[in-house]
């Protein structure tokens, strides 16, 4: 082959070579087992669930097996079961421990068992597991007293054993939003095995101030080596999970006279960090300045929410933030501070030891198009079919280079939804409710809307200037294509805004697949309900008796996630009184297989933002409802087994 020849193939297939690099480019997931779990259905039955894998070949099916006491395993199934990944014991002695584990079955041959589940003898007939915790002991600052609540939970493979352990924050009976004054208890984030064992307690300090817009933590293996590490905020005097100090702890921030002054108990000067903690031991791994910092105080305002300003220490105080696959392989840290002016958004890497700043997007001034568009919440996916993942703060999306991707004009809001609603269409879409209020009525933005997450063009919008609160996309109703859509005037929508009863869902607050049918439920304060499409009712599918939600009227489970068992959903809430964590898990059998919504990138990126602010569902990168497609298979690779021989740590103390 001559050289002119030889260039000019090599002309032809670079940009080939270019291209298959970036549509197959994998991402960097966890490493998850089969999350086996049993829980006695009735006298005389124990439902068992495990986890079909995103790695998994659509060939496989599973063999299960229960251990009765010592007695050799037994094999459950007559033939591989295949159309669930669930099953229903009938034949369980209940009064001796009962260990189920499954077997994958690949071309005829049986696999590797995963790791077993052990239902322990004489079992109490629920639904649920209990984790005790151990609450903080109650607090006094400038002569209030206050008490610790349970609140956000979220969930990382802490010891690479390819099981969740949980990171619980919580919150101070004193906690303020920030255009509160006045002083809070420390925030305190713990980690748990799933048998209750403490693993560390961070205490966050003075100098960070306790409420749902101020401490946005985030938990992932953002290193790569098999377990997760978390994230947040930090200031002179945090106390890492092995008891060192960040900063200096002789230092206090807090503003404390006049006690007439709006910024009376806030934090309004000192140093801002950033701190990765390692996930096993909460010792302080990493620590950076925080970017942005605060200043200016009254640089923060814009068109958002009443349109208003402060130098208070209100605006600047309102964070939140993600994780993201930025590069499209490896996963990343976003910190996002201003909602309803200025939104500055800080991406960072967490690489062999050291916490890099990668860029930052920063909207700078109220008359900046980008400004006023934050929520009091986001969503991270592969918004414009890249392979790598964008950044929604609500009428607003960064690119995962740190631009501007567009800006919808629509304004600050409460709620938002990202997801495929419209299986009709390719792409994403984001749903989201807007506020209205004092200064911005005039600018009769629509209170519900609909947009296109690749190019923000609205598809639809109701509402001119009606200030809309609550707002929940889903696909509820089999009988319409697509996602409902309800919050703000006309009712219970379709996916084209186009009302279908004036009578909508009971709640307008969480989501949760539960059943057996595709549809999904509502989940509100300790209950699950569905709609009923044919009476325009709903009808109560599980109260979790002497449990109670977060977050006051938004009414929030610490958590609900795919934890363990089949494809549906798990849902955390706390007791009343605050010493158990109780893990809710459908017993109803399935009648279809999915993979791990964890092994979904969108669906696993809504899990690790969940606890972020006002907490919003998860939501997964394709069409999951009535009438669906195969879900496509998730371009991702799992991490290599790490070490589960863990030497020298001990559990916490109370």
């Amino acid at each position: 082959m001559n050289q002119n020849l030889r260039f000019c193939l090599l002309l032809i297939l670079l940009p080939c070579c270019f291209y298959a690099e970036k549509t197959c480019a994998q991402r960097q997931m966890e490493n998850l087992g089969r999350g086996v779990i049993a829980v006695r259905k009735s006298a005389d039955s124990v439902y068992v669930g495990w986890r079909l894998l995103g790695t998994d070949p659509d060939e496989i099916t599973f063999n299960l097996y229960r251990q009765s006491g010592n007695a050799s395993p037994v094999k459950l199934n007559s033939s591989p079961i295949k159309q669930t990944t669930d099953f229903i014991d009938v034949k369980a002695n209940s009064s001796e421990p009962n260990s189920y584990f499954v077997k994958p079955v690949l071309k005829g041959a049986e696999q590797q068992a995963g790791k077993a589940y052990t239902l322990a003898a004489n079992s109490p007939i629920r639904q649920y597991i209990s984790i005790p915790i151990q609450a903080p002991p109650p607090g006094e600052v400038m002569g209030s007293k206050f008490s610790y609540s349970a609140n956000d939970v979220s969930v990382g493979d802490l010891d690479g054993d390819g099981e969740y352990e949980l990171i619980l924050k919580w919150d101070p009976s004193n906690s303020k939003n920030p255009p509160q004054k006045g002083f809070t208890g420390n925030q305190i984030l713990d980690a748990y095995k799933m048998d209750g064992t403490r693993l560390w307690r961070i205490d966050l300090g003075k100098n960070i101030r306790s409420g749902a817009a101020y401490t946005q933590f985030l938990v992932y293996d953002l290193d790569g080596d098999g377990k997760a590490e978390i994230v947040c905020k930090t200031a002179d005097g945090t106390i890492d999970g092995q008891g060192k100090i960040i900063g200096d702890a002789t230092k206090d921030w807090r503003f404390k006279e006049p006690e007439s002054d709006p910024k009376y108990g806030k934090i309004v000067e000192g140093p801002e960090y950033l701190t990765v903690f390692n996930g096993l031991t909460g010792a302080a791994l990493a620590t950076e300045n925080y970017t942005p910092n605060r200043y200016p105080l009254d640089g923060w305002g814009g068109i958002g929410g009443n349109g208003g300003n402060d130098n208070t220490g209100g605006r600047p105080d309102r964070f939140s933030a993600c994780v993201a696959y930025l590069d499209g392989v490896y996963p990343s840290v976003v910190m996002v501070r201003g909602w309803y002016g200025r939104s500055a958004l800080s991406a960072w890497d967490f690489r062999n030891g050291k916490l890099t700043q990668r860029w930052i997007f920063d909207s700078k001034d109220a008359k900046n198009p980008y400004s006023g568009m934050g929520n009091h919440n986001l969503s991270v996916a592969d918004m414009d079919g890249d392979g790598k993942d964008e950044i929604c703060i609500g009428a607003m999306t960064v690119d995962d280079n740190g631009k501007g991707l567009y800006t919808t004009g629509l304004r600050h809001g409460d709620a938002l939804h990202v997801s495929a609603m419209d299986p009709s269409k390719s792409g994403l879409q984001v749903f989201g409710i807007h506020e209205s209020e004092e200064k911005t009525l005039a600018l009769k933005t629509p209170g519900v809307a609909m947009f296109d997450a690749k190019t923000g063009k609205i598809l639809w919008s109701l509402g001119p200037g009606v200030d809309v609160g609550r707002g929940v996309a889903a696909d509820i109703d089999p009988t319409h294509a697509g996602f409902e859509n309800w919050g703000g005037p006309g009712g219970l929508r379709d996916i084209n805004g186009k009302t279908i009863t004036e009578k909508a869902p009971s709640s307008t607050n969480f989501l949760v697949w539960w059943d057996a049918d595709l549809t999904r439920e509502l989940l509100d304060k300790n209950h699950i309900d569905k709609w009923n499409w044919k009476t325009e009712t709903t009808d109560r599918l599980l109260t979790a008796e002497n449990c109670v939600s977060n977050n006051g009227t938004k009414a929030t489970p610490c958590l609900s996630a795919d934890l363990f068992g089949d494809w549906r959903e798990e849902v955390v809430w706390r007791t009343a009184d605050n010493k158990e964590l109780r893990i809710y898990t459908t017993t109803i059998p399935a009648k279809n297989r999915i993979y791990t919504l964890m092994h979904n990138p969108e669906y696993r990126l809504s899990i690790a933002w969940q606890n972020v602010a006002y907490n919003q569902p998860p939501h997964t990168d394709f069409f999951l409802g009535e009438g669906m497609a195969k879900p496509p298979r998730p371009k991702i690779y799992v991490l290599k087994e790490a070490s589960v021989q863990i030497k020298n740590i001990k559990p916490a103390k109370p």
